[in-house]
């Protein structure tokens, strides 16, 4: 229950002055041993805590979904294996897995939130092989309440991809712009619209593309205005930056 709610139950008389203080004075993190879950952090940040689910051990892993769901009716996990969906599921039968973004999710009211939705965020891809990162950030985006138009496989290797949905990343609050290889593609988007370019350079390419350090590299020393660079592969950091500059932008 976030503050708000808090105060106006109290102000409509569904809970007393003296629950609402027993609630506000919990600690701001639920002790669980191998685990203190950030319990404020959406009081603090407007976002609440991600599970990142790689390398975490199974029975932490269902612990820690399981308790995120029971404070918050709904829990997002990134770089979630087809193992951890199934246990998890064993659990959690609600729990919904894309094997592309690697996301796992409990999601309330979806087609609700979906259509609360604001602004606008352009996510585009240079190849197909980076829809899986493009997915991470896209998909965080939506959740966190975004609307998401996704521009896929417009690299520099077909230029006029790109130009043809040019109208569409120009609407755009913000543009997440996913690219392996050479990471060109931040810098032509960065030189066609007026609002913020997140690059997100991944580990896709051949030996010298240095599992993305070159497009790193690339997108880091573009002479393009407005970008800002994520790490390499780093998609759900890029949707949540977005979704950042895209409640700003919503607010004028």
């Amino acid at each position: 229950m976030e503050v708000k709610d808090i105060l106006e139950s109290v102000r409509n008389g569904g809970i007393s002055v003296d629950e609402a203080e027993k609630y506000l004075r919990r600690q701001p993190f639920e002790e669980m041993g191998f685990a203190k879950l950030d319990t404020h952090r959406e009081l603090r940040s407007g976002f609440p805590e991600v599970i990142y689910c790689a390398g975490k051990p199974d029975a932490y892993l269902v612990s820690i979904f399981r308790k995120m769901y029971e404070k918050n009716g709904e829990v997002f996990g990134t770089r979630a294996s087809e193992a951890q969906y199934e246990l998890v599921r064993r659990e959690l039968p609600q729990v919904q897995y894309d094997s592309v973004s690697k996301i796992l999710k409990i999601e309330q009211d979806s087609e609700e939130k979906a259509a609360k939705r604001i602004g606008k965020i352009a996510v585009c891809t240079a190849g197909t092989a980076d829809i899986p990162v493009a997915e991470e950030a896209a998909q965080t985006a939506e959740y966190f309440g975004s609307c998401v138009n996704r521009v896929y496989d417009v690299g520099v290797s077909g230029l006029h991809r790109l130009l043809a949905h040019t109208e569409t990343i120009q609407e755009a609050n913000c543009v997440v712009a996913v690219a392996g290889m050479e990471g060109a593609l931040a810098s032509v988007i960065g030189g066609l619209v007026s609002n913020p370019v997140i690059a997100v350079p991944t580990s896709i390419g051949y030996g010298a593309s240095m599992h993305g350090l070159s497009a790193l590299l690339t997108m880091i020393n573009s002479c393009a205005n407005g970008i800002a660079v994520v790490n390499i592969d780093n998609g759900y950091g890029a949707g949540y930056m977005a979704t950042q500059i895209n409640r700003l932008a919503e607010r004028v």
